[in-house]
């Protein structure tokens, strides 16, 4: 219990990490983790641990929160890999974490952004956060950016806002007064 445990916990660094990656602060690379190294914590109504689809589940009221990046939702759900690689090698909590998912009324923030989002999905394998919804929406200062499903492409810095059913992919860009650099 305790090695999934920390599986959690990974999971949440994770998450946070990715929040920080997308805000520009330093990561290292050999850790995975940002310059600013607090401690995270998690408040939900409930968690559930089920071995039998190897996840943990925190269920209602769940905010997640390191440092001033915070993460919440009604749930948010953890799926691992076993205790050991095709080896017989034991894992590390990070890497155990196959995917992550949080829905309803999903907020992330960091700095000065804010991700809107009726579910988001963190597959740690590729690095691709999908945060998906009518209203899905990210604001960074007064530019915004929405549409029906955003694609964060963590490895290689990339983003795909596609439409939905009834609304168009709208952006709004300030370019100050010196204009677009």
């Amino acid at each position: 219990m305790l090695k999934k445990a920390a599986a959690v916990f990974g999971f949440i660094a994770l998450v946070l990490v990715y929040a920080s990656y997308a805000s520009d602060k330093p990561i290292d690379t050999t850790t995975g983790h940002g310059e600013n190294d607090e401690k995270i914590h998690i408040t939900a109504d409930k968690l559930v641990s089920d071995s039998e689809t190897s996840s943990f589940e925190f269920i209602g009221n769940v905010k997640a929160t390191q440092g001033d990046s915070v993460v919440t939702g009604d749930s948010l759900k953890i799926f691992y890999k076993k205790d050991s690689d095709t080896n017989g090698n034991p894992i590390s909590s990070e890497q155990s974490i196959q995917k992550i998912i949080v829905k309803g009324h999903v907020v992330i923030t960091f700095d000065n952004r804010i991700a809107l989002a009726e579910q988001a999905v963190y597959t740690t394998e590729t690095k691709i956060l999908v945060l998906t919804g009518p209203n899905a929406k990210i604001t960074s200062g007064k530019d915004t950016i929405s549409g029906e499903t955003i694609t964060l492409y963590r490895a290689d810095e990339r983003i795909k806002v596609e439409r939905g059913k009834e609304k168009r992919v709208e952006a709004v860009f300030h370019t100050g007064k010196q204009g677009i650099k």
